[in-house]
């Protein structure tokens, strides 16, 4: 296995991109990067300023005030705004509605793409997104696009809220879900699509551990072949 490679995993929301890639991670032996985070954490720190998330001028204002960086304790990634750690805090449904909308800002994504390929440059890594094969790291040695029926996400979604004892309603979800899908495959910069050398995986009718395991297989097939 090379020393240093990127497996690039692209996805619509709910698909399962973090816990896959995070389970690769540790299988591979390389860093995890959760681009996702990155984005949610400048949400929340646009947030905190009281952004407008329809003002592309007030959030360009702000993001370069933001100070992203990625830490990593006992093999887990924890995600630094400004010096705080704000891991437990960037899994709200607020945040992720302001992710979505803040993250097509031009002056967002060039401030935290520039840091993800950077990280990529020393580091073999494991990396999910919206838009890593085709824009983040174009040069990935393995890229996968992991996806799932809108309902099938939802229902993850639902669940896991659930059990974090949060009110939710599943049809509101599914309609969050194909709107923020909608929303990331239409939007003018980096939209989510899958890249043309992507393989394609749809785990609607997968559980994790299968789901995990045929990705296993796609990327020890791309770097030892």
């Amino acid at each position: 296995m090379k020393k240093i490679f990127s497996v690039a995993i692209d996805g619509p929301a709910g698909a399962g991109k973090s816990t896959i890639a995070k389970s690769l991670s540790k299988k591979l032996g390389v860093i995890y990067v959760d681009t996702g985070a990155m984005y949610r954490a400048m949400a929340l720190f646009l947030l905190r300023r009281g952004v407008d998330p329809k003002d592309s001028t007030a959030i360009s204002k702000n993001c370069a005030d933001a100070d992203i960086s990625i830490a990593f304790e006992n093999g887990a990634q924890q995600v630094m705004l400004n010096g705080e750690n704000v891991s437990g805090l960037i899994r709200t449904e607020e945040v992720s509605s302001m992710a979505s909308k803040s993250s097509v800002n031009p002056d967002v994504r060039a401030k935290l793409v520039e840091l993800q390929q950077k990280l990529a440059e020393k580091e073999a890594l494991v990396m999910d997104g919206r838009d890593i094969g085709t824009v983040v790291l174009p040069k990935a040695e393995v890229k996968i696009y992991l996806t799932a029926s809108s309902a099938v996400r939802a229902k993850r979604r639902y669940d896991e809220l659930k059990a974090k004892g949060e009110d939710c309603d599943l049809k509101q979800i599914e309609a969050d879900i194909i709107e923020r899908d909608h929303r990331d495959m239409t939007r003018e910069i980096s939209p989510l699509k899958q890249a043309d050398d992507a393989v394609l995986v749809d785990t609607s009718d997968m559980g994790i551990e299968e789901a995990e395991n045929a990705l296993m297989a796609i990327v020890e097939d791309k770097i030892n072949g």
